[in-house]
């Protein structure tokens, strides 16, 4: 099969071929192909089928699916058995050769992807060609004229003759209903259940030995074939003239209508500004939260509903926005299990998320949702799945939230879904291959958590979901820490930036001690308001109140009285009320204090213990006396031992049971991590980069330019024009070049180039690399480089070792 898609690559030119490599990315993934038939090996590939045929709407598969149950279909024979013009046919069967699943041979006949055909086993329900049961190793010669005979047909000529007339014979409908006329009793039922619900059933395979029964007829006449004992099929010539000349597959060439209302695209993109702010600033009090009270998860995985509705509770989040951002935050790597916490707690990109500006923050929130492969709104028998468990029908999960805004993204402006069934139906014919029961199950939560994040209002697309719904980029594995860096989409950037331009970043302070935010707050002045005071209501203006017990709060997290007053001031007016208010609660705090012990010293003779306060070498220390025989250090007991037995006592540590104990001296800490430079100038310390390591980047990095199909098309093109002349040469190159290299390692340098492998090579200087796919250039291998992930040119005199890759 790759050799007739070879063939017809070779006749293509530069438009055509372009358009196919755009179609197909996975074709011109790294290393990308620098001959025709590597690329016809790529777009073969029977995974890469079946990913490119989930793409295609339902006229692609119908066309598809029909062509593969016809013996040599053509355009024109194609469109007859669809009862179609050819003009409706074939753009959808161009649509095919554009994929790279379909292309015409020499003589106009269709020929389909292997890969296809591993997808329906039984197209059309209908099994196998009467050529499959006529072959040489499934019927003998007498077997054979017996069947002619019992049709009618002469018995002269050679095998491969009979086969063609028998062949014929079973293909005409009229002969087959003039053949059915001579049939037993019973018959015509049977046939019709194989033709219709087949292509194998089960069967008594005694009714097919005993004369006179309709099932050794059948068989005795070429209509039913017995491959095993209980098990019989109908040939697919056969099946198709008993449905009958007026049979014809469904072709459904144009998408069923969406019913729609208009809307008003002012008060959707208010909608807009609203959800998104909110997206933001909630996903901050989660997090934030969470770093408080690590979030544990059940036995059997997952949070449990209790612990979900305490951290809606604690965060003002209704539980539907809880459960969604929370799994939000786990997918784009702002949550995660940590053992010592035993829950999940915020990671190190959390830190560095916060510190980006809002746009940013919001884009990653958003990627993450289009790559999840989780329906955190969906209900199965009127239940929410457990939050952050695992979901069989993840993947396809992630394909209908997709599918479902693709569909959305095509309603005209200023309009709106009116019926969920018609958008359902009309998604279905967008992606025929999902599911249609959990399609009707999932796409009210699509919905759902749309308008959450701000990307659906009053049941049309938002500026930013239409944004994130023409991504052009691939969204990755929901588990795959290197997936695209969608969020860096530039229609998606300008979106976000337009959905938080409405943000307001100062409150109205009134004498009553409330705070009034006209508008979304920004993540900071929410986060500074909710230290400080308790929100009384959020939507298109957010109220907070200020108490002593929410001014307590704050004093307990750090703040003094000066400090919290300018931080206020810095985003409003401050009344009198409200200064009198935090200075009167701040005159009444502390008024218990509670000290932090490092460690306590204990001795009968209370002149040593004075003698070790006064010291001027332990004032590090910290230590106090609370009693005659009790002195205090602020440092812990293995530092304070450290430092007395430096100073020329000699303590000992004892147990909380006062028993004498012995420690051994723990391991120093590791080194510090790297120092890198963040946006708006900041240093942070990571640990040996773990944003690289963990999530392949890090959040600030613009991912690499996807490569352009009409460049490679060019070369490619230019390629196949150049006679290829290298399989008789290489051998003779190589061994005549590659001098300092034995014999068997020449060989695995000819096969890095006739065959693409992968192997290891040292070059005279020390250098190591690892490449892949070369060809010869002169005296040098041009050979992909896996670390510099691109093609480079290697002396093969240079070459001081070739050693397997794997």
């Amino acid at each position: 099969m790759e050799d007739h898609l070879l063939g017809w690559l070779r006749t293509l030119d530069e438009d055509r071929l372009g358009r196919i490599l755009a179609n197909r990315p996975d074709a011109i993934a790294a290393p990308w192909p620098r001959r025709l038939d590597t690329l016809a090996q790529r777009l073969g590939n029977a995974v890469a089928v079946i990913e490119t045929l989930r793409r295609l709407p339902l006229p692609c598969l119908q066309v598809a699916e029909t062509a593969l149950a016809m013996t040599r279909p053509t355009p024109e024979s194609l469109a007859r058995f669809l009862s179609s013009p050819p003009e409706e046919v074939t753009p959808w069967l161009e649509h095919l050769y554009d994929h790279a699943l379909a292309w015409p041979d020499d003589e106009g006949v269709i020929r389909l992807a292997e890969g296809v055909s591993r997808w329906w086993t039984a197209p059309l329900s209908l099994g196998e060609p009467l050529s499959h049961y006529l072959n040489a190793w499934s019927i003998s010669n007498d077997a054979l004229h017996t069947l002619a005979r019992n049709l009618g047909l002469p018995v002269q000529g050679n095998k491969r003759r009979m086969i063609t007339r028998v062949i014929e014979a079973l293909s005409d409908t009229d002969r087959v209903r003039a053949l059915m006329r001579h049939a037993p009793e019973g018959t015509v039922p049977l046939l019709d259940r194989f033709a219709w619900d087949g292509p194998a059933l089960a069967v008594d395979g005694a009714r097919f030995v005993s004369p006179g029964t309709p099932e050794r007829w059948c068989a005795d006449h070429g209509l039913l074939f017995r491959p095993s004992w209980h098990k019989a099929e109908i040939p697919r010539e056969v099946a198709i003239c008993l449905r009958g000349s007026g049979y014809h597959p469904a072709f459904l060439p144009d998408a069923p209508e969406v019913a729609t209302i208009p809307v008003d695209p002012e008060e959707v993109d208010h909608l807009m500004t609203l959800a998104a702010p909110h997206v933001v600033e909630r996903c901050a009090a989660l997090l934030d939260n969470a770093s408080k009270t690590p979030l544990p998860l059940l036995k059997t995985g997952g949070v449990g509903v209790r612990e979900i509705r305490r951290v809606a509770k604690e965060t003002g989040c209704d539980e539907d926005e809880t459960r969604l951002l929370l799994e939000v935050c786990a997918v784009a790597r702002l949550l995660a299990w940590d053992e010592p916490s035993g829950g999940m707690i915020p990671t190190e990109r959390f830190d560095r998320w916060r510190l980006d500006e809002g746009s940013a923050r919001l884009r990653v929130l958003l990627a993450a949702w289009w790559r999840m492969e989780r329906s955190s709104l969906r209900k199965t028998d009127g239940k929410y799945g457990t939050l952050l468990g695992d979901d069989p029908a993840g993947p396809v999960l992630a394909q209908v939230r997709r599918a479902v805004l693709a569909v959305l993204a095509q309603l005209p402006a200023g309009t709106a879904f009116a019926d969920r069934d018609s958008l359902i139906s009309s998604v279905h014919w967008h992606a025929p291959l999902i599911d249609r029961d959990l399609l009707r199950e999932c796409a009210p939560a699509v919905l759902d958590e749309a308008r959450l994040l701000g990307l659906l209002a009053n049941n049309t697309l938002t500026d930013l979901g239409r944004a994130l719904a023409g991504l052009t980029a691939g969204p990755g594995d929901e588990n795959d820490d290197a997936v695209p860096m969608v969020e860096h989409d530039p229609m998606l950037a300008e979106a976000a930036t337009r959905a938080l331009a409405s943000v307001r970043r100062s409150a109205l302070f009134g004498p009553d001690l409330t705070a009034v935010v006209t508008g979304p707050p920004s993540a900071e002045l929410a986060a500074l308001l909710d230290r400080c005071a308790d929100r009384e209501s959020r939507g298109a203006a957010s109220v907070w109140r200020f108490t002593t017990p929410s001014v307590r709060r704050a004093l307990d997290q750090g703040y003094d009285a000066d400090e919290l007053l300018d931080e206020l001031a810095g985003v409003g007016t401050i009344p009198q009320p409200l200064e009198y208010l935090v200075r009167d609660t701040a005159r009444r705090h502390g008024e218990v204090t509670v000290s932090t012990v490092g460690c306590v010293v204990q001795a009968t003779d209370t002149g040593l213990l004075a003698e070790i306060a006064a010291n001027r070498r332990l004032i590090r220390l910290g230590l106090r006396l609370l009693a005659p025989t009790v002195l205090v250090s602020a440092a812990p007991a293995d530092r304070t031992l450290a430092a007395l037995r430096e100073a020329g006592y000699s303590p000992v540590p004892v147990s909380d049971t006062g028993e004498i104990t012995i420690h051994r001296v723990r391991a120093e800490e590791s080194a510090p991590g790297k120092l890198i430079l963040l946006p708006g100038g900041q240093v942070a310390e990571l640990s040996e980069f773990p944003g690289l390591a963990e999530y392949g980047a890090l959040p600030h990095m613009l991912a690499e330019p996807p490569p352009d199909p009409y460049e490679h098309a060019r070369r490619l093109v230019a390629a196949g024009r150049a006679d290829d002349e290298k399989n008789g040469r290489t051998w003779a190159i190589i061994g005549r070049m590659a001098t300092r290299l034995p014999t068997a390692q020449q060989s695995l340098l000819g096969f890095v180039v006739d065959r693409g492998v992968r192997a290891g090579i040292t070059l005279a200087d020390g250098l190591t690399a690892t490449i892949s796919h070369g060809e010869l250039k002169g005296g040098a291998l041009d050979a992909w480089c896996e670390e510099a992930g691109d093609y480079l040119e290697f002396p093969l005199a240079e070459i001081v070792e070739v050693r397997g890759a794997y």
